[in-house]
């Protein structure tokens, strides 16, 4: 929560308040301090905090950003995973491996690392004014284990990872100099959290060494307020209030607190003043009183982020402001709901990624950036993965009207378990009060779970107690046990990978590769066992091929040296021109598996949301290209945050498509709702439907159900009833809904039934045997378009193939299915004369894609150039295709990797397709020029 603290001389029975207090009563501690690292654990045993440490180092920052460490190397040791181990023994990998010229595959290189512990040092004087004060060594965040010395005394240890360190330094302080010498130990011990969190990591934020943020001492009155909380009461209109207030003077103390608000964008706007008359025992009380906000409190949502601060002063004049909203964030009739309101999570992932400092931003600026863009691409929640952030970013949430997931900065999982009675069980709830005591104020604060896919032998049992202790314990908002699992009954809601298009394992199984394409299915019977809200676990991991211009962009302490190898390796194969295309083409399919991913879930009813993996890039695991924005928030190119808004806002027309390629003899025929989840019902909507051609020309037109909609969603608007006979050319069309202004769309392919016939000199075969030799010896043309599983191994029959793109990346899941990102064509090439298309992959692929093996370019000929080109994994970075064109003797070949003629009666695109290829072979633009043996094709199959 954000605390205001206004710092005073307090004598009692006397009020003494300085216009200089909260500058005067505060050592800050940035600048230079004296440091020294200590790998072999010396420091302590020799007691460095009694002499003057040797080097120095600038605060607050981290030793990276100090350029502190040691150089990376085979042995650095890294904190984190790494899954696929072929880059310390691939030969592809050597040149990375040599001293001087380190580079690793699997996450974003940092210029220095160091794991152990390090210490830092600062000599401070203390005014004289200071005597008998409280006064506290403040930490915004340090990495990880704290200790602190003033002079040759130990103050204590301090160990959270999610909010900021304290220590009570008042036994140890007296006016004068002294010298304050921290020692931080970023190594995992006994409590570990688990290497691949997003608090420890080095696949993210890193597991840097260092202190950010807020670096300072403080002097308070010896009767002071150490925390306040507070607990909205929408349907009454009030605030309970809770002010712990701690005494330092040994006696008794008989004083008043006033309680006071006002609105942060009105600030002249205040509540009613509620003075009290307190005695505060010789330690501490906990005041407890209830504030009215008056007759019309002002909510907190998301549409309307009104953000309160109450004032809490002691009449010695300690002052705690502390931001709040009015609301009320709950799971109620399987639905979540604000404010009683329907709430539908449209989130994504933060996952602790900041390239130029390795460590999380605490600073308003960059928060209120982060949460605007992700606004801006019509998004209403993020979700913190096993990490919490600092206070800056609960304090962007509110103004902004974001709901916030947070976590307590763990994954337990693949090197530590929960449930199994090790420290990491008690410090799950260390860490979670600490949270709640740190932030629970904030109206943005409106999930906590443990941490993301638990594991143990006494997990299900351990989270099942941990969500009832804070279900019982702090209403302010609900609690699931973990993200991704389990789903049990305590939960208050559930985060899970079942309804999702493609999930971890699935590979060509999954909905978007192993069914035609169609967007008439929805997650109903997948949710149906569960009372509560279900919220989809880490949905989309749609990945994208790398921007290489963006490693310029890595100005800071890490650097993108995983761009550079993949790079190397496309210029090496000879693809470097082709990058940027990649980009792009690869870009239009990522965006395509997105809508269809976020369109399934709001199709679904009684839906509580998505969490998006992500709407940024995943820098680690591998390289997880999964943004349609770069580890900066930036956009990539191939998709507008207004074009994302269409299928992901408070309001989305959406169709239920039984198919996305029709015949000209057939129907269209769609049902038509909309996912409506605004500020109010939208009154007086009028929706409308139109379908329009290549070029933008209105084909067929129609207007749906007027009137009001509530919120919700799967509210139907009609069904359209279309007669497609007028399309007389294979044609892509656009079929667009809007209702008021909001407008959402879908490509449709429509071929002719019936089609000119094409002159019939054209060998068609699946095989390449004598008859077709003989034939392109004699001067014919062949088609030879080959059976799936037909290619080798290594020619490229060992590439899977599927539609969709990569799922997260190869590397991290093992070579999971699809291995590739989508076609690259050229959309004027005379062979799609027939069979339009543009220069990525759309919908009318997926045929194509799933009957097919890859081609390597390079095993028919050097430089050998596909028309319709395949985009490999970023890792190999090869030429793969799927049609080539070449000369054998005197005939010309068409070899396709595309199976075009099995089960062909039920295969409409693969009609479109052979056809527009033979009309292509029969004219007299079919000229291949690169001549190719006989033998070179007959060593291609099996």
């Amino acid at each position: 929560m954000k605390r205001i603290f206004i710092l005073v001389n307090f004598v009692l029975g006397v009020i003494s308040i300085d216009t200089n207090a909260q500058e005067s009563n505060k050592i800050p501690l940035a600048g230079e301090w004296r440091f020294q690292t200590d790998p072999s654990d010396q420091g302590i045993a020799q007691k460095w905090y009694t002499g003057a440490l040797k080097k120095t180092i600038h605060l607050p920052g981290s030793m990276t950003t100090n350029g502190k460490g040691d150089d990376i190397s085979l042995l650095t040791p890294w904190t984190g995973e790494i899954v696929d181990s072929s880059y310390f023994f691939q030969s592809q990998y050597a040149p990375y491996r040599i001293d001087g010229n380190i580079k690793i595959p699997f996450w974003l290189q940092p210029v220095k690392y160091y794991k152990g512990a390090a210490w830092y040092q600062k000599s401070v004087a203390v005014p004289a004014g200071w005597a008998r004060q409280h006064l506290e060594l403040f930490i915004e965040r340090s990495h990880w284990e704290t200790t602190v010395w003033v002079d040759d005394k130990c103050v204590g240890m301090k160990n959270s990872l999610a909010t900021a360190q304290v220590f009570d330094l008042s036994g140890y302080l007296t006016p004068g100099k002294h010298q304050v010498t921290i020692r931080v130990d970023n190594r995992v011990k006994d409590i570990n959290v688990g290497m691949n969190s997003h608090s420890i990591t080095d696949h993210t934020q890193t597991n840097w060494n260092g202190m950010a943020g807020a670096l300072y001492i403080s002097a308070r009155p010896q009767l002071f307020i150490s925390d306040v909380q507070l607990y909205p009461d929408v349907a009454n209109k009030k605030v309970h209030v809770k002010v712990l207030i701690k005494n330092t003077t040994g006696a008794r103390v008989n004083t008043s607190i006033q309680l006071n608000t006002q609105l942060q964008h009105q600030p002249g706007v205040k509540g009613k003043l509620l003075v009290k008359n307190i005695t505060v025992p010789a330690d501490s009380l906990l005041f407890e009183t209830d504030y009215s906000m008056g007759d019309k409190p002002l909510l907190w949502d998301e549409f309307h982020p009104n953000v309160y601060t109450m004032e809490a002063r002691l009449k010695n004049g300690d002052l705690s402001a502390v931001d709040f909203g009015m609301r009320t964030f709950s799971a109620a009739g399987g639905r979540l709901t604000n404010n009683g309101r329907n709430v539908f999570l449209r989130g994504t992932l933060e996952c602790a990624v900041f390239p130029l400092t390795g460590y999380p931003a605490t600073d308003l600026a960059s928060w209120l950036r982060i949460f605007e863009t992700a606004k801006s691409y019509g998004l209403n929640h993020l979700r913190f993965h096993s990490w919490c952030p600092p206070e800056a970013a609960f304090q962007a949430a509110d103004q902004v009207g974001f709901y916030l997931q947070i976590e307590c900065s763990s994954w337990a999982n693949s090197d530590t378990r929960i449930g199994e009675g090790a420290p990491i069980d008690q410090y799950i709830y260390e860490e979670s009060n600490a949270i709640i005591k740190a932030y629970g104020n904030h109206p943005s604060f409106c999930m906590l779970t443990y941490g993301n896919e638990p594991a143990g032998k006494g997990y299900q049992e351990y989270l099942a107690k941990f969500t009832n202790y804070w279900k019982q314990k702090d209403g302010r908002r609900i609690y699931t046990a973990g993200s991704g699992w389990p789903a049990i009954a305590e939960n208050e809601y559930n985060v899970t990978p079942d309804p999702r298009i493609q999930s971890w394992g699935a590979g060509l199984n999954s909905v978007i590769n192993a069914q035609a394409p169609r967007s008439d299915y929805d997650w109903s019977a997948i949710i149906s066992k569960w009372q509560v809200p279900t919220v989809s676990h880490e949905i989309g991991q749609w990945c994208v091929y790398p921007d290489f211009k963006e490693i310029k962009k890595y100005r800071g302490v890490l650097k993108a040296k995983n761009f550079e190898i993949f790079q190397s390796t496309l210029h090496d194969n000879g693809l470097g021109q082709l990058a940027d295309s990649f980009l792009l083409a690869s870009g239009k399919l990522q965006a395509l598996c997105y809508k269809a991913d976020i369109e399934a879930a709001l199709r679904t009813p009684g839906f509580g949301g998505f969490q998006l993996l992500g709407l940024y890039d995943f820098p680690g695991q591998g390289t997880a290209l999964v943004g349609v924005l770069n580890a900066f928030w930036e956009n990539k190119g191939y998709v507008t945050a207004k074009e994302f808004r269409q299928f992901c806002n408070t309001t989305v027309p959406l169709v239920r498509l039984p198919k996305m390629v029709y015949l000209n003899n057939e129907q269209l025929k769609v049902p038509v709702e909309v996912a409506h989840f605004g500020a109010v019902p939208l009154k007086n909507a009028k929706p409308l439907w139109r379908v329009t051609d290549g070029k933008g020309k209105v084909l067929f037109k129609g207007v749906l159900k007027q009137g009001d909609l509530p919120i919700g969603n799967c509210i139907r608007i009609g069904e359209i009833a279309q007669d497609l006979s007028t399309v007389t050319t294979p044609s892509k069309l656009t079929l667009s809904v809007s209702v008021n202004e909001f407008q959402n769309s879908w490509d449709l392919f429509v071929y002719p039934a019936v089609k000119p016939p094409v002159e019939n000199k054209i060998l068609l075969t699946q095989v390449f045997d004598a008859k077709a030799e003989a034939y392109l010896q004699e001067g014919g043309s062949v088609l030879l378009t080959l059976r799936k599983g037909a290619v080798k191994n290594d020619c490229g029959g060992s590439v899977a193939v599927g539609f969709s793109s990569i799922f997260w990346n190869t590397a991290w899941t093992k070579g999971q299915a699809p291995h590739t990102l989508g076609v690259l064509v050229d959309p004027r090439h005379p062979v799609f004369n027939e069979f339009p298309t543009d220069y990525y992959s759309n919908w009318q692929w997926w045929d194509a894609m799933s009957h097919s093996n890859v081609i390597i370019s390079d095993a028919i000929a050097g430089h050998m150039r596909p028309l319709i080109r395949v985009i490999d994994d970023w890792v190999s970075g090869r030429s793969l295709g799927l049609l080539y064109e070449c000369k054998i003797g005197k005939g010309k070949l068409m070899l396709s990797g595309i199976d075009l003629v099995s089960e062909a009666e039920t295969r409409v695109e693969a009609q479109q397709l052979l056809y527009s290829i033979k009309r292509y072979m029969a004219g007299q633009e079919f000229q291949p020029s690169i001549a190719v043996k006989a033998e070179t094709i007959r060593a291609l199959m099996n």
